[in-house]
């Protein structure tokens, strides 16, 4: 029985991304989850601030998103983000009620 267990991914991509490109980004992450899962909310943050210079960049385009999954997408979801260049940042957080 895969345990399904929820999930909180962020993640950061450059801030000067045409629509399109942020647009790629999403729906792939969206696929990866929906392979094995569910999303739940997408919660587009736009370009705020960094806490901290990332690759000479002060601002980045911030995502948020909820989703349900088996226990292997996330390892699945951060292999992709990690090869992504339009990616500067990611981190994902399981949220499940303990």
């Amino acid at each position: 029985v895969n345990v399904m267990r929820k999930y909180e991914l962020i993640y950061v991509l450059r801030p000067n991304l045409e629509d399109e490109a942020k647009a790629v980004v999403i729906d792939k992450v969206k696929s990866i989850i929906e392979a094995d899962g569910e999303v739940e909310k997408v919660d587009e943050w736009g370009n705020r601030r960094l806490a901290y210079e990332i690759e000479k960049l002060t601002e980045g385009y911030y995502v948020l998103i909820n989703f349900k999954a088996a226990t292997d997408v996330p390892k699945e979801i951060d292999r992709n983000l990690k090869i992504m260049d339009n990616v500067i940042r990611h981190m994902i957080v399981n949220i499940d009620d303990k």
